[in-house]
């Protein structure tokens, strides 16, 4: 082994810093916030006080800063791109990518008018999300997302909401949760038959999204997708010499 090692860094070999919120529900593979699911390495770092009930629920109210000083933490660490584990966070993408000093993706609804460019004329992007009710003008003009975009999501669920938002429980059924994603994909496709393609908001969903696309017939996007797409950027596979 040959040439300079060059430092600055604390840690080594992980180019993206994910931030997570504050909570205690499994997070099975597929979940962003299971290391496993990444097929690269990752930083983590938990959000004390950041409950996905404070999130979705009450706007993320006041924290922002806490926020902000995870991320740089991350970048001090060594990540060269900060994303997030909610979709909700769109509402800090603009103050936390003037912050940080390096590229900020906090949310899967970024996705949306990527989507839209693939689709056929007279076809729109539609969005599963964890809560409907919470997800508000401000978080789809955040995000870049129309804001007459179609909107389904898990409230009204057996399970799902109830556990990742509600924390009534530690422990899921797994099976629940994902039905509580289909049927939500089902109305949203039932009720607006222009949707070619479907964004999931929440992190947590990515598991759900193969079954989805299967019941549905349509394209799925997630935080995945998204992040699959991010990291290419900032580790561009290197190709051998012909």
């Amino acid at each position: 082994m040959q040439g300079v090692a060059r430092g600055g860094k604390a840690v080594y070999g992980a180019a993206l810093g994910i931030l997570m919120l504050e909570a205690r529900f499994p997070r099975i593979p597929g979940d962003m916030g299971n290391g496993e699911t990444w097929p690269f390495p990752v930083l983590f770092r938990v959000v004390r006080g950041a409950s996905p009930e404070k999130v979705v629920l009450q706007g993320a109210c006041g924290l922002l800063p806490d926020f902000i000083a995870a991320a740089q933490d991350l970048v001090a660490l060594g990540a060269e791109a900060i994303t997030t584990n909610c979709g909700f966070l769109s509402l800090f993408q603009a103050e936390m990518a003037e912050a940080v000093g390096v590229p900020v993706a906090t949310s899967s609804l970024m996705q949306v008018p990527w989507v839209q460019a693939t689709l056929p004329p007279g076809k729109r992007v539609g969005v599963v999300t964890v809560s409907r009710g919470s997800l508000t003008e401000a978080h789809l003009r955040a995000a870049g997302v129309p804001l007459d975009t179609p909107v389904e999501g898990t409230e009204d669920g057996r399970e799902f909401f109830r556990v990742l938002i509600r924390a009534e429980k530690e422990d899921m059924d797994v099976g629940l949760a994902e039905q509580d994603i289909l049927e939500a994909g089902e109305r949203l496709v039932t009720r607006h038959p222009e949707v070619g393609a479907i964004v999931l908001e929440c992190t947590n969903m990515p598991p759900y999204a193969a079954a989805l696309r299967e019941r549905i017939g349509l394209p799925v996007y997630d935080i995945y997708s998204m992040i699959a797409w991010f990291h290419a950027g900032l580790r561009p596979r290197r190709f051998a010499a012909p």
